[in-house]
């Protein structure tokens, strides 16, 4: 009876939980006062409030100071308009390769066993924990006029640093772990079992991939696509060092406007910043309508 009163209790507690919630009683998880909460909520505010919010509305306050149509004549300078191209175009580039990197990379350590598969992960992770200076740096010495495969390259007409090549392999150098990263997890909860089932109804390989794994992993590889779009975008550390810095020809966006600061064109640099601020939102944006849209579908393929 003892045993039979307490495995009981459970069920009344839950009872009344969700009775309160149907009377439209908000029934509180955590035993923090009211005070606590408070205090948590507000720290967390003005955090983001110091740190974020003000410092962005101060780069559009500072593009704007001497009003719209100054603002707007900085877009027009045939310098900015060719770092914006060479953004996008360094972007359109780098992102699609690291995302079959990112897929193949996250089949392998998901979906197979073999030697060397830790070290692959810690591979991964390398771009995160090494400084994007370093990065770039790597490949001035790979590529540079006193390296070994420098003058050969250059004997043969091919121009890596300060030029587009070497600018797309730091962008991608330095963004690759981000579809990677974000599709691992996923694919290791999910496991083999549905790939299992799909060859054993006579799919091929890409058959199974196509129509099984990656309408399983499609939100998770639009998260890491979104992030790798972004932080390519924005990049400046690795790119500063392999682009050499050649106005109108090997600046992107973020080494543009260090020229403009540095020149003292503050208008412009603040207008070429919104830009890319810009671009920064409508990533957020775009991937908390995902969440809002299809939340529902993205939580069930995370527990699929």
């Amino acid at each position: 009876m003892a045993l039979e009163a307490t495995s009981a209790l459970p069920d009344r507690s839950a009872s009344a939980n969700l009775s309160g919630v149907r009377k439209g009683r908000y029934i509180s998880a955590t035993t923090e006062s009211p005070a606590t909460k408070a205090v948590l909520i507000g720290t967390a505010l003005i955090f983001l409030l110091l740190f974020l919010v003000l410092p962005l509305a101060a780069v559009f306050v500072e593009a704007l100071r001497k009003g719209a149509g100054e603002f707007l004549a900085s877009f027009g300078d045939p310098d900015t308009q060719a770092a914006i191209r060479l953004t996008l175009l360094v972007a359109v580039i780098a992102v699609p390769l690291n995302m079959v990197f990112g897929i193949a990379a996250a089949w392998a350590i998901a979906k197979f066993e073999f030697k060397g598969k830790a070290f692959l992960t810690t591979l991964i992770d390398l771009p995160f924990s090494v400084s994007p200076v370093i990065s770039g740096l790597v490949y001035v010495l790979l590529f540079g006029a006193g390296s070994v495969l420098g003058p050969w390259l250059k004997s043969h007409g091919i121009e890596i640093l300060f030029a587009v090549p070497g600018i797309v392999l730091a962008t991608i150098f330095v963004t690759f772990p981000f579809v990677a990263r974000e599709l691992i997890p996923l694919m290791q909860d999910q496991g083999t079992g549905d790939e299992e089932a799909a060859l054993s109804l006579g799919a091929s390989g890409w058959q199974a991939f196509w129509y099984v794994t990656l309408p399983n992993i499609k939100w998770g590889l639009l998260y890491g696509v979104l992030l790798c779009n972004a932080r390519a975008m924005g990049e400046f550390g690795a790119v500063s060092v392999v682009s050499g810095h050649i106005r109108g020809f090997t600046n992107t966006m973020p080494l543009h406007v260090e020229i403009l600061y540095n020149e003292y064109n503050f208008v412009a640099a603040f207008a070429v910043s919104t830009l890319l601020a810009g671009l920064a939102l409508v990533t957020l944006v775009l991937k908390s309508f995902l969440e809002y849209r299809y939340g529902d579908e993205i939580a069930a393929s995370k527990k699929h």
